[in-house]
C-alpha cells in the first residue's frame, strides 16, 4: 500500500509540474516562416523575441476563458495535493481519500473545458505562419488531462490501510 501511496504522489506532482510547465511556456502551437519558427502559447507570441500574442475582439473572450480554466486547474491540483498529505495523516485506517479525488475531478474538468476552448478556437492558428502543428505545452495539457482523470479516481477507490 504504501508503495501505491508513494506512486500515486509522485504521478500528482509530475502533473502539477506539467500543468505548471504547459500554461507558462508558450508553445501550443508551432509554426513556420521566412523568419524562422514561430510558437504562439496563451501568453506570447514569440519568433526572435516574444511580444503580446495578437487576438482579435472575437478571440479575447475565448483566450481569457483558456487561461482562466488552466490557472484553475493548477490551483486546484495543488490543493489535491495538499489535502492528500493532509489526509494522509489524519484520516483513520480503512477510509478513502473522496475530498481528494473530489478535488482532483475537478481540476480535470477544468482541463478538459480549458483546452477544448483552445482546441476549438486556436488550433492551426499562429499569425505569419505557413504550415503549423501542435507544441508540447499542449500535448502536456492533455497529458495532464488523462493523469488528472486517473489520479482523481484513484484516490477514490484508493483506502488507507
Amino acid at each position: 500500500m504504501l508503495v501505491l501511496l508513494a506512486g500515486i504522489f509522485v504521478v500528482h506532482i509530475a502533473t502539477v509540474v506539467m500543468l505548471f510547465v504547459s500554461t507558462i511556456a508558450n508553445v501550443w502551437m508551432v509554426g513556420s516562416s521566412s523568419w524562422g519558427t514561430i510558437s504562439s502559447g496563451l501568453w506570447m507570441l514569440c519568433n526572435r523575441s516574444c511580444e503580446q500574442l495578437p487576438v482579435s475582439s472575437r478571440d479575447a473572450a475565448s483566450l481569457k476563458a483558456v487561461q482562466a480554466f488552466m490557472i484553475l486547474s493548477i490551483i486546484f491540483s495543488v490543493i489535491a495535493l495538499v489535502t492528500f498529505i493532509v489526509q494522509l495523516f489524519t484520516l483513520e485506517k480503512g477510509k478513502r481519500f473522496y475530498i481528494t479525488g473530489a478535488i482532483m475531478l475537478v481540476c480535470w474538468l477544468c482541463i478538459l473545458v480549458g483546452v477544448s476552448i483552445y482546441t476549438a478556437r486556436f488550433t492551426g492558428r499562429v499569425p505569419t505562419s505557413t504550415s503549423s502543428h501542435h507544441g508540447y505545452c499542449f500535448i502536456l495539457a492533455w497529458i495532464c488531462f488523462c493523469f488528472s482523470f486517473i489520479i482523481g479516481i484513484l484516490y477514490l477507490v484508493l483506502r488507507k490501510k
